[in-house]
Parts: C-alpha cells; sequence; structure tokens
C-alpha cells in the first residue's frame, strides 16, 4: 500500500475512461477524491460508486475550458477543504484533423480544454499547497505530446504546452515541497480509443509500433498516477513518464 495522510485530491475528466480509474484508485488508498467533469451525472455516478464501496468522494460538475468556472468552483472548493493536497490535471478531448482540414475553432477548443485549463486549476489550487509545504500536481499528457502523431496538431501541441508547464511548475513550486510530474499515457484502451480497438486491421497496424504488442489498461495510468501522488515520490519532480508499452524509448 502506498502510504497517505489524509489527503484530498481533485481529479478533472473523472467521469470516464482515466480520470474515472485514477479517481477510483486513489480513493481505494483512502484518498478523499472530488471527481470534476463537465456532466454532472458521470462524474456524480462515479463519486456515488466510490462512496457505495466505503471510500470518501464528492462531484462537482465543471467546464475545465472555462477559465471564470474553474475560479468559481476552486474558491467553493477551496471554502470547505482548507487543502486540496492533490491535483490530477487529466481532462482533455480530440478534434482530430490534419493541419489543412483543422479549423481554428478545433484548434482553440483542444488547446484550451487540454492545456489551459491545467494553468486555471493549479493557479487557484496550488497555493494553499505551498503554504502547507506539501503538495502533489499530476499531469495526464501523451505520448502524442513527445512524439508527434500525424492528425493530432492541437492535440499534440497541447500535450507537448503540459509537458513544458509541468517543468517549469516543477521548478517554481519545488521549494514548497510541492512536486508536479506528468504521466503520458500511450494507446490505452478507453472510451475514446473504442474505434480503433476494436477495429482489428488498425489495432495490428497500431500495436506494430507497441513493443509490449498490446494496448494498455486505463488501471495503467492509474497505478502510475497513484505512486506519483503518495509520499514515497517525494524527491520525484519535474518528470514525464511514459506508460506506453514501449513506444517512446
Amino acid at each position: 500500500m502506498l502510504t497517505f495522510t489524509n489527503r484530498t485530491a481533485l481529479v478533472t475528466g473523472a467521469g470516464r475512461g482515466i480520470g474515472k480509474a485514477i479517481a477510483e484508485t486513489l480513493a481505494r488508498h483512502g484518498v478523499t477524491v472530488i471527481c470534476v467533469s463537465k456532466s454532472a451525472d458521470s462524474c456524480g455516478a462515479v463519486a456515488a460508486a466510490i462512496t457505495a464501496s466505503g471510500g470518501k468522494a464528492k462531484s462537482i460538475a465543471v467546464d475545465v475550458a472555462d477559465g471564470a468556472a474553474v475560479a468559481k468552483a476552486a474558491e467553493t472548493l477551496l471554502a470547505e477543504f482548507p487543502t486540496i493536497d492533490i491535483l490530477v490535471n487529466n481532462a482533455g478531448i480530440t478534434k482530430d484533423g490534419l493541419l489543412f482540414r483543422m479549423s481554428e475553432a478545433d484548434w482553440n477548443d483542444v488547446i484550451t480544454t487540454n492545456l489551459t485549463s491545467c494553468f486555471h486549476w493549479t493557479k487557484h489550487l496550488a497555493r494553499p499547497m505551498t503554504r502547507a509545504r506539501w503538495g502533489r500536481i499530476v499531469n495526464i499528457t501523451s505520448v502524442s505530446g513527445i512524439m508527434g502523431n500525424a492528425g493530432q496538431a492541437n492535440y499534440s501541441a497541447a500535450k507537448a504546452g503540459m509537458i513544458g508547464l509541468t517543468k517549469t511548475l516543477a521548478r517554481e513550486f519545488a521549494g514548497r515541497s510541492v512536486t508536479v510530474n506528468a504521466v503520458a499515457p500511450g494507446f490505452i484502451k478507453t472510451d475514446m480509443t473504442t474505434e480503433f480497438v476494436n477495429n482489428p486491421e488498425v489495432s495490428a497496424k497500431i500495436l506494430e509500433a507497441v513493443p509490449l504488442k498490446r494496448f494498455g489498461e486505463a488501471a495503467d495510468i492509474a497505478n502510475m498516477t497513484a505512486f506519483l501522488c503518495a509520499e514515497e515520490a517525494g524527491y520525484i519532480t519535474g518528470q514525464v513518464f511514459a506508460v506506453d508499452g514501449g513506444m517512446a524509448m
């Protein structure tokens, strides 16, 4: 078991997929989890399931692309919780397309949801961490942000930006014992990847680039994230951990 002592975590994009797995894993370790997603139903269902299984959780519906909404939510939560000790920036969307066919709206939507949201949540929640001289921030990026991926200029740029943000904030917050790391998933079986995972021809082509020759599970990302949030990871900061079956090695 990893060590968590009366910690509270906020996980964005917690209504499904990787975010849901992260929220559930942290809750199993005794962390109080605030589940955030745009849909009140999805994050509410995850929080309710955690509570029903004996964990501690609550949900709050927030459009992470809306900076004012994030600021208001953070203010409300900090009035209830003295400190949110752990922040997992996981929320993300895709609007894929080749550059010449990509609209400005699709570019802006992905950058705002995937990258700018990290700026807003961190700006509002990290100050109490620095005052308490303890905190964990984990940004869920992607191997697309490391290697690039044709048809994903917006997504790859956002995820690469998260890596730069991670490394910079790690330097800014280190003096206050707040660590900032990133986890870069490869091809993980989630709702977002069902289309190609379930297509034998497409999946076979993808797996040619994966040395372990299989898709990852959401639990693979959740377990790495949980470790980086625990007491045991206190001397790790500014790092990017690819959980990708060997793709980016």
